[in-house]
C-alpha cells in the first residue's frame, strides 16, 4: 500500500471551510460595560464610572459556534435561551457572526444566563449574573423539539462538540440520545463539560477538561481527594500524567486533553500514553474563553483529518491567539493560519539542512503585509545570538518598544562562522532558533544563510531596522536595502557590557 503524506497544519485550516460542525450546549449572554472612574460616589465609598463602551458577546457554547465560524467552518447551534430580553441580545451576536439562530430554541420557563462585567480604567469592578444559574428543566414540548432537531442535525454534520455549562440543555435524556445516535453512527464529537462524570460511558473521541475540572472528575472516578493533595498541582507534570492515565481508564472517550492554561496541554490516549504539550509564553493573558478557541481549532483540525498530536497543537495555537484579546474573544482563520505557518517554518527550519530563505520570506512577507494592513508597525533585526544573555534580551526588548510586531532573523551556522571565525558559533542554529522564538518580544523568528539581511529586508520591507549601537549607518551593509523599502534605520545603545566574547572569555578563564 502506498504511503499517503499527512496533510499539513496549513492545508488542514483552510480546510475548515467544507466543514459543518454541531454545537450543542447552554448559550450564555456576555456584556461588558467599560468606563472611566472620575471620583468616589457621595452615596459609599465606590467609584462613579462615567461609561465609554458597552458591548454584547456569545458566551458558553454559543463562544464556541462564534469560534468555529469565525475559523471559517459551518455552524449548527443547538441550544435553549428564555423568551426575554437577554436571549434576544444573544440572537443578534450570533446574527453579527453569521450564525443561523433557527436552532435557538425559546423556552417561555426559562431566563436566559448572562453575565455582566463592569470595568473602571480596564480593572474589573464587578461581575453580576442573571438567568438561571443552575440546572433547570425546561418544558416536555421544548425538549421533543430539541431531541427532534438532534436527530437531524447530527446526520448533517462533519462533527459535534458539547458545551456543558450545567445550566440544563444537556439533560440525561438528551444526552442518552446524543449516546444513541453517536453508537449508531460515530462522529468525531468532543465535549467540554465543567462535570464530565456523567459523560463517563459515552463514546467522545476527546474531552477536554481544565485543571479544575479534572481535579473534580478524578476524585469522582477514583474516589480520592486530590485537592487538599499538596502534589497536585498544575507544576507537577509527572503527578497529573500519572493521574490522567488512572482517570482517562474510567473513560469510554477516546483521548483525554487536560489543559493547564499556561503550562500547556496533557493529553493522553487509549494506550495510556501521556505526552506534554507545551503553551505559547504570552506576557498578559486573557483566559475568558480560550477553552472554547482551543476546543473550536481541535474538533475542527480532527474533522479534517489531521492526526490527533497536529489538533492539539492547532487548538493551543488557536487559544495563544486568544488570550492575547480582552474580553470573550474568538480567533479567526486567518489569524490561526498566520501562527500555523510560523510554527511550519520554525519546524522546517529546525529540521531541515537545505536553507529554503526565499520560500520562508515569501510566506512570511504576506503574513507581514496582514499585519501592515491592519496598521501595525513592522520592527526587524538580525544577529547570530550565540550563548543568548541578558545583553541580548535587553536589545530585542528596545527593539520590540520601536513597533508593533518583532521579526528576528537568526545567521545560520555557516553564516555565523564567516562573522565570528572558526569555532564559533558555541551554541547550534537549531538551538539558537528556538531560543529567540522563544522569547515573548519575538513575534516572528526565521534562520537565513546569507552574509547579510539585505534580502530578507527587502522581502519584508519593515518600517524599522534596529542594530545595536556597535554598528553604524555608515558602515551597515543592509542599510541601501532599507532605504529602498522606504524603512529607516535606528540604531539602539547597547545596554551594559555583556557580550558572548565575554561569556566566552570568562568560560575559558574558570
Amino acid at each position: 500500500m502506498p504511503h499517503v503524506q499527512p496533510l499539513s497544519a496549513i492545508d488542514l485550516v483552510k480546510r475548515f471551510h467544507q466543514l459543518r460542525l454541531l454545537i450543542l450546549g447552554d448559550a450564555l449572554l456576555d456584556s461588558y460595560l467599560e468606563g472611566e472612574a472620575a471620583r468616589l460616589s457621595r452615596d459609599g465609598p465606590i467609584p462613579v464610572v462615567r461609561k465609554t463602551t458597552e458591548q454584547r458577546l456569545p458566551g458558553g457554547a454559543a463562544n464556541v459556534a462564534a469560534n468555529v465560524a469565525a475559523l471559517g467552518a459551518q455552524v449548527c447551534f443547538l441550544s435553549v435561551i428564555g423568551n426575554d430580553v437577554a436571549g434576544s441580545l444573544l440572537r443578534a451576536t450570533l446574527k453579527e457572526r453569521g450564525i443561523d439562530d433557527q436552532w435557538l430554541l425559546a423556552d417561555a420557563s426559562l431566563h436566559t444566563p448572562h453575565k455582566l462585567r463592569i470595568l473602571a480604567d480596564g480593572q474589573h469592578v464587578a461581575r453580576f449574573d442573571e438567568g438561571d444559574g443552575h440546572a433547570v428543566a425546561y418544558q416536555q414540548e421544548t425538549k421533543q423539539l430539541l431531541l427532534a432537531h438532534l436527530a437531524d442535525l447530527f446526520d448533517r454534520c462533519d462533527a459535534v462538540v458539547l458545551s456543558d455549562y450545567q445550566y440544563g440543555v444537556l439533560s440525561a435524556e438528551v444526552i442518552a440520545c446524543l449516546e444513541r445516535l453517536q453508537r449508531a453512527h460515530p462522529k468525531v464529537l468532543l465535549i467540554d463539560s465543567q462535570v464530565l462524570a456523567r459523560f463517563r460511558h459515552f463514546p467522545a473521541t476527546i474531552v477536554t477538561p481544565n485543571y479544575q475540572e479534572f481535579l473534580l472528575l478524578a476524585e469522582t472516578l477514583n474516589g480520592q481527594s486530590l485537592r487538599a493533595d499538596e502534589s497536585a498541582v498544575p507544576e507537577n507534570l509527572p503527578f497529573i500524567e500519572q493521574m490522567a492515565r488512572r482517570t482517562h481508564a474510567e473513560l469510554a472517550a477516546e483521548y483525554l486533553a487536560i489543559t493547564l492554561a499556561e503550562r500547556g496541554v496533557v493529553l493522553v490516549d487509549r494506550q495510556g500514553q501521556a505526552r506534554h504539550f507545551p503553551a505559547h509564553p504570552v506576557a498578559v493573558a486573557h483566559d475568558v474563553g480560550a477553552g472554547d478557541s482551543f476546543a473550536s481549532a481541535l474538533i475542527l483540525t480532527l474533522a479534517a483529518g489531521g492526526r490527533i498530536e497536529e489538533a492539539v497543537q492547532t487548538g493551543i495555537d488557536a487559544a495563544g491567539i486568544a488570550v492575547t484579546k480582552p474580553r470573550t474573544a474568538v480567533v479567526s482563520s486567518q489569524e490561526l493560519l498566520q501562527r500555523v505557518s510560523l510554527r511550519a517554518y520554525t519546524s522546517q527550519t529546525l529540521t531541515s539542512r537545505e536553507y529554503q530563505t526565499q520560500d520562508v520570506l515569501m510566506r512570511l512577507a504576506a503574513q507581514l503585509e496582514g499585519e501592515r494592513l491592519a496598521g501595525r508597525t513592522i520592527v526587524f533585526t538580525n544577529g547570530v545570538f550565540d550563548i543568548l544573555h541578558v545583553g541580548h534580551l535587553q536589545f530585542l526588548k528596545q527593539a520590540k518598544a520601536m513597533g508593533d510586531i518583532l521579526v528576528v532573523a537568526v545567521n545560520s551556522d555557516r553564516s555565523a562562522r564567516k562573522l565570528k571565525g572558526p569555532g564559533r558559533p558555541i551554541t547550534n542554529e537549531q538551538d539558537r532558533l528556538a531560543l529567540v522564538a522563544a522569547l515573548d518580544m519575538v513575534d516572528y523568528a526565521f534562520l537565513f544563510d546569507a552574509d547579510t539581511a539585505a534580502e530578507c529586508i527587502q522581502a519584508l520591507r519593515p518600517a524599522l531596522y534596529i542594530k545595536g549601537s556597535d554598528h553604524s549607518n555608515e558602515t551597515l551593509p543592509e542599510t541601501e536595502a532599507v532605504r529602498e523599502v522606504g524603512g529607516r534605520v535606528v540604531i539602539l545603545p547597547l545596554a551594559g557590557s555583556m557580550s558572548t566574547s565575554q561569556v566566552i572569555e570568562r568560560i575559558k578563564r574558570s
